[in-house]
C-alpha cells in the first residue's frame, strides 16, 4: 500500500461513510479473497462500521445492506440446513418412499428418487439414498453398516455448517461391515469395542447422507437387501435388542407443504436473521468465524439471543431487509460466473470450507450436502463451449473420445436441471449413466445428445431430454481419481449442434 493509499483511508471518517460505504462496502464484497489491497479494505470496513451508532443516519442503511450481505451469505447453510432438517424429521416413522425419518432413524429410498421432490436442491440418480438426521446432544449415535460385497457406497456426515467431518465407505473404510460412533461437540467418553472409527461433530445436529451404488432399476432389489443392513442406535442401547420408536411426535409447527430451499427464500430479513440466531446456540459457529460474528453483532444479531427487527433502529432494519431481498439473486447469478474450464465449472473445497463463506452459500444454494471432492465432484455448466446459455432451443453434443470418460473408481452420469429441480420429460429419463445401453461410435468415442427432441431412434439410447427454455447440467464422478480434481482431467465441452441448410432443406 502507498502513502497515499493510507492518506486517502485515514481522510475517511465515520460522519463521511456515505460514499465510503457504497464504494468500500462494494469493494470488499466483489474484491479478491486475498492480497494487500483485499486486507486494507476488510481492516477499513471493520473499523467503520465497529458501531453503527456512530455512523451518520442517513447512512445507517447503506453500511448495514453491504453488512446485512455478507451477514447472510456466511449464515445460508446453517438456516438451510436447520429448515431441511425440521422438514425431513417431521414424520412419526420412516416413511415408505424413503425421504423423511424422525430425528436419529433412516430414511431409505426403494429406489431412483422421483424427479417431482424438491425438498433438497439437485439430487443425485445414480444411487439409492439411505439419510438420517442425529441429534448428539444426550448422547453418541452409532452407524452400523454391512458387508456391500465390493459395491460401492459412502456416508458422507456433514455438520450443521456443511462441512463434512466423517466418511464411511468404499474409499475410506472399505465395503465390510462396520460401526461407527457420531459423537458431538461434548462427549467424553470411549468409544466401546467394537467401533471401527469415531467421528466428531462440532454442531449438536448432523446430517448422514449414504449413496449406494444402482445400476439401474433391475438393480434396487440387490441394493435394497444391503438398506436393510444400514443402522442408527443410541449408544446406550448398542449391542442390545435395540428397536427404533414408532409414532414419533411431529411438531405440528413444522411446514411441510412449503420445500425448505423456498421457506428460506421467502423469509424476510427479521425471520431469516432470528432463525440464524437460535440456531447458533446449539450449532456454534467455528473459532475462526470471530470476524464474521463481530459483523453480526455489529446488527443486533448474537448467537442464542432472540432478534427481533422491529426493535432495532430503523435504518439499519431497512438496510437488512433491502440485502435480504436482493441477496439470493446475486447468489444465484455469481454461481453461474464462475470460473470455468470448457464451460464447467468445477468448486473443488467440498466439505472443508474453513472462512471460505462464498463457496459454502452457493454450494448450500446449489447442492446442499455435497461430499467432499475425494468422494465425489460435481462439474456444473450453464454455458455451452461459446460461453452462450445452454437452452433448450438448441440442440447439443457432448462428446467423450475415446478413453476420455471420466475418471472413477466408482461410478459417474450426467444429470440435466432446470434451475436446481429436475422437469419431468416424455422420456422420463433425468441421467446418462454407464449402466444403460449406451451406443458408442466406431472409434470409441461416446456422444451424449442434449436436446428436448428426439436427436433420431437411432440415438435415443443416449439422448438424455432437456427442460424447455435455460437448463444447467451437472456431471457427478463417484470416488474420482485424482485427475478428476487436480486439473489434468478436464470435461468434455457441451457443443452447439448446427443446422446446415441443404437446398431447400435443412439438417
Amino acid at each position: 500500500m502507498t502513502r497515499n493509499d493510507k492518506i486517502s483511508l485515514s481522510a475517511l471518517n465515520r460522519r463521511d461513510v456515505g460514499l465510503g460505504a457504497l464504494a468500500v462496502g462494494t469493494a470488499v464484497l466483489l474484491a479478491p479473497k486475498s492480497g494487500v489491497a483485499q486486507g486494507v479494505l476488510r481492516a477499513w470496513w471493520d473499523e467503520t462500521t465497529s458501531d453503527l451508532k456512530d455512523v451518520a443516519a442517513d447512512m445507517r442503511e447503506a453500511a448495514a445492506y453491504f453488512l446485512g450481505m455478507e451477514s447472510y451469505v456466511y449464515g445460508y447453510p446453517l438456516v438451510m440446513m436447520d429448515v431441511t432438517r425440521d422438514v425431513l424429521t417431521a414424520a412419526p416413522a420412516p416413511n415408505a418412499d424413503g425421504t423423511a425419518a424422525p430425528i436419529n432413524q433412516l430414511a431409505k429410498m426403494p429406489s431412483y428418487v422421483s424427479p417431482d421432490f424438491k425438498n433438497v436442491v439437485r439430487i443425485s440418480l445414480n444411487s439409492l439414498w439411505t439419510t438420517g438426521w442425529v441429534d448428539l446432544e444426550n448422547e453418541p449415535i452409532v452407524l452400523s453398516v454391512p458387508d456391500t460385497k465390493d459395491r460401492y457406497y459412502v456416508f458422507s456426515i456433514m455438520n450443521m455448517w456443511t462441512d463434512v467431518f466423517g466418511s464411511a465407505g468404499k474409499r475410506t473404510t472399505g465395503t465390510s461391515p462396520g460401526n461407527f460412533l457420531i459423537v458431538g461437540p461434548n462427549w467424553k467418553g470411549t468409544a466401546p469395542a467394537g467401533i471401527k472409527e469415531t467421528f466428531r461433530s462440532s454442531t449438536r445436529y448432523a446430517w448422514a447422507l449414504g449413496q449406494t451404488q444402482a445400476n439401474g432399476p433391475a438393480d434396487f432389489a440387490a441394493v435394497n437387501a444391503i438398506q436393510a443392513g444400514y443402522t442408527l442406535t443410541p449408544l446406550s442401547a448398542w449391542s442390545t435388542p435395540y428397536t427404533p420408536p414408532t409414532k414419533v411426535p411431529v411438531d405440528s409447527k413444522v411446514d411441510v407443504k412449503i420445500t425448505p430451499p423456498d421457506q428460506v427464500a421467502q423469509m424476510d430479513a427479521g425471520t431469516f436473521f432470528n432463525r440464524l440466531a437460535m440456531a447458533m446456540k446449539d450449532n456454534p459457529p467455528y473459532a475462526e468465524d470471530s470476524r464474521a460474528l463481530a459483523r453480526l453483532k455489529r446488527l443486533g444479531i448474537e448467537p442464542g439471543k432472540p432478534f427481533d427487527i422491529s426493535k432495532i433502529d430503523g435504518g439499519i432494519a431497512a438496510g437488512l431487509n433491502k440485502a435480504v431481498k436482493e441477496v439470493q439473486i446475486k447468489m444465484a447469478e455469481d454461481i453461474t460466473k464462475l470460473k470455468n474450464v470448457n464451460g464447467w465449472i468445477n468448486m473443488l473445497n467440498l466439505g472443508r470450507y474453513g472462512t471460505d463463506y462464498n463457496t459454502r452459500a452457493g454450494v448450500a444454494y446449489m447442492g446442499l450436502g455435497a461430499d467432499m471432492r475425494e468422494d465425489t465432484v460435481y462439474p456444473t455448466a450453464y454455458v455451452d463451449a461459446d460461453g452462450q446459455p445452454l437452452d433448450s432451443a438448441n440442440s447439443y453434443v457432448m462428446r467423450f473420445e475415446k478413453d476420455q470418460l471420466p475418471p472413477t473408481n466408482g461410478t459417474w452420469s450426467v444429470s440435466q436441471y432446470k434451475g436446481n429441480f429436475y422437469e419431468r420429460n416424455a422420456l422420463d429419463r433425468y441421467v446418462i449413466a454407464p449402466w444403460m445401453p449406451l451406443q458408442f461410435n466406431a472409434d470409441g468415442s461416446l456422444d451424449i445428445y442434449l436436446q428436448a427432441t428426439s436427436p433420431g431412434k437411432d440415438k435415443e439410447s443416449n439422448w438424455l431430454p432437456t427442460p424447455l427454455g435455460q437448463f444447467n447440467l451437472t456431471l457427478r464422478n463417484y470416488f474420482p481419481k485424482e485427475a478428476a480434481y487436480d486439473g489434468r482431467y478436464k470435461v468434455p465441452a457441451v457443443r452447439k449442434v448446427l443446422e446446415v441448410t441443404v437446398g431447400k432443406g435443412t439438417r
